[in-house]
């Protein structure tokens, strides 16, 4: 490893050979402003403001692109930097509207923030904004390019970090945008709803379908009784929004929240998780044993499911017909919760905090989301709306006495709970097949080699004496690597070079979804990551397979796994989507 000698500010500091600038004066304790730049991208250099200089130079350097070298001296702020920088933010602003107040991202907005930093209380430009009308086509995400700062990001994160292809520069200079190709409307595009886009955007020119409002008046209505059920990434995320250290566990105060804010059930999508084990681990022993397209592809995330539909149709036989955990548990609550407990299903009004902007789609994709007679699940709240949501109606979150979840669908192991990092459905999925295939328990259930943020996690699992080849990809640039090779080896006619793979359609998976709090990086996915795992180690039950509330659902009224009434409430279909509407 090759070291340079540079200095910040007068700061000695020692890097490896290739760290930028600007990488380098943060390890210095000086933080250079940016906007186009984040760590999960490329270096774009598109917004100007990490310019800094060099002694005994006279060019002008942008922090972020520019790699430091040996014995280079930086200066990263004096008056004319800081002139120069507030002078690209009042450009910057001239094409951006002064609705912050009635903005979403109000608050948790960088050029906001940026704006306050440098004091800028008057607009010495003309105002020009955009006048191309709000995108609200998608039912997941909006594009409002009125507040469009033209930073890249979006279109970064859909190109290089995604691989959809979905968002894209259009024309040049003051007329430049990020759209669809063609300018369609995002429904008609590539778009597979993924929200990291909106994730990624520093401002409030893309963000989820805000649909808080729903959720209240549904409380409101008194011939409505509410059902809520929270994913596992919900309880190491919500906690970023209310000021506590990233992968803090608030699964109880969580529960105590929904019912602060008049819901009539609190359930667990931890519970669906564990079911889906049930279903999809059981489909993978049965395509072991009697035959069947292998390798078998997880399907619990929506995104991943839209992306396999449209650019790799061919290989949808090998995709897992079980549900999202999500839409196990609607379908659950409409049907056996409430003959159970004398509900009415007519009146359920079923609720999901997710993690994701693509479940808001998902719960309406198609009549199998209505397998209970009813809407399965009626309305999708993301992390982000749900803690607006806490916030506006005056909940002390961070004092609330931690409550337990309503039985039977609130109880979970916790392998239902590590479904919300990458490598936790696999782990899951392993834990209970061994049992399945071989008839005992796993001795050590943690299986190190499937978690960590490596794009692709390849490795062998022995079902004691059989192995099983599994495969764990986050991150939709990567899918396409594992996808043709499997493409490959059935074109050959050979055996697929595995059994089993997990696919989680953004980086690290449902802990950084795209409806998860602003600002996730690598550094944030390994802590939200590590509340899940210490959430698993610390619970009672760790393998879907034994838990008590499971087991009774199928000897109450599934039967078992793969039986008819379980295909019917927990199973889907696929079929090929054109990458492009008409």
């Amino acid at each position: 490893m090759s070291i340079v000698h540079v200095k910040i500010n007068g700061i000695p500091v020692e890097v490896e050979a290739g760290t930028t600038i600007l990488l380098a004066a943060r390890k210095a304790g000086v933080t250079i402003p940016t906007l186009c730049y984040h760590d999960d991208l490329k270096p774009f250099g598109s917004c100007g403001l990490c310019i800094v200089k060099q002694e005994g130079n006279a060019k002008i350097l942008r922090a972020c692109a520019t790699p430091a070298a040996e014995h280079m001296s930086i200066i990263t702020h004096d008056p004319e930097l800081y002139q120069v920088r507030k002078t690209i933010l009042e450009m910057i602003l001239s094409t951006h509207p002064s609705s912050c107040l009635t903005c979403i991202r109000n608050g948790e907005c960088e050029l906001q923030t940026l704006a306050a930093e440098f004091g800028i209380r008057e607009q010495p430009f003309d105002v020009r904004l955009s006048d191309r009308p709000k995108d609200t086509s998608s039912a997941s995400i909006v594009l409002d390019p009125e507040k469009c700062i033209k930073c890249g990001r979006c279109v970064q994160v859909c190109q290089d970090l995604q691989g959809v292809f979905a968002l894209e520069f259009i024309g040049r200079g003051d007329g430049t945008c990020m759209a669809p190709a063609a300018m369609l409307q995002l429904e008609d595009s590539p778009c597979v709803r993924c929200g990291q886009c909106a994730a990624h955007c520093p401002v409030g020119a893309i963000y989820e379908k805000d649909e808080v409002a729903a959720f209240q008046e549904a409380v409101a209505d008194p011939e409505k009784q509410v059902v809520v059920q929270i994913a596992p990434s919900i309880r190491v995320g919500l906690s970023e929004s209310f000021g506590l250290p990233a992968g803090t566990v608030t699964t109880g105060k969580i529960y105590a929240a929904l019912r602060r804010l008049g819901v009539d059930a609190v359930h667990d999508t931890n519970f669906g998780a564990d079911l889906t084990i049930m279903e999809e681990g059981s489909e993978l022993v049965h395509r072991l044993t009697k035959g069947g397209a292998l390798p078998q592809f997880t399907s619990c995330c929506p995104a991943w499911v839209d992306y396999v539909e449209k650019y790799y149709p061919d290989l949808l036989d090998m995709v897992s017909s079980a549900k999202s955990p999500m839409q196990m548990v609607g379908a659950v609550e409409k049907t056996y919760t409430a003959e159970k407990q004398n509900m009415d299903p007519a009146k359920m009004y079923t609720v999901a905090i997710m993690p994701c902007t693509a479940k808001k789609y998902e719960a309406y994709r198609d009549e199998s989301m209505r397998s209970s007679g009813y809407q399965d699940v009626d309305l999708v709240l993301t992390t982000r709306e749900f803690a607006r949501l806490i916030k506006a109606t005056g909940i002390d979150f961070l004092h609330l006495e931690e409550e337990a979840a309503d039985n039977p669908v609130g109880e979970y192991s916790g392998a239902g709970t590590i479904f919300g990092a990458t490598g936790g459905v696999m782990e899951a999925a392993v834990r209970t097949a061994y049992h399945v295939v071989t008839g005992k328990e796993l001795e050590n259930v943690e299986i190190e080699s499937v978690r960590g943020l490596d794009e692709i996690k390849k490795g062998t699992v022995d079902f004691d004496g059989t192995p099983v080849r599994v495969a764990v990809v986050h991150g939709l640039s990567h899918v396409a690597e594992v996808l043709d090779e499997v493409r490959a080896a059935r074109a050959e006619g050979k055996q697929a070079p595995y059994e089993f793979i997990e696919v989680m359609a953004c980086r690290g998976g449902c802990i950084a979804g795209g409806g998860q709090p602003y600002g996730a990086t690598d550094v944030l996915r390994t802590k939200r990551a590590a509340g899940l795992y210490s959430d698993d180690k610390q619970s009672k039950v760790r393998c879907s397979h034994q838990n008590e509330s499971i087991k009774q659902l199928y000897e109450e009224f599934l039967d078992k796994p793969l039986s008819k009434k379980s295909h019917h409430l927990l199973h889907t279909t696929y079929q090929e989507i054109p990458v492009y509407k008409a």
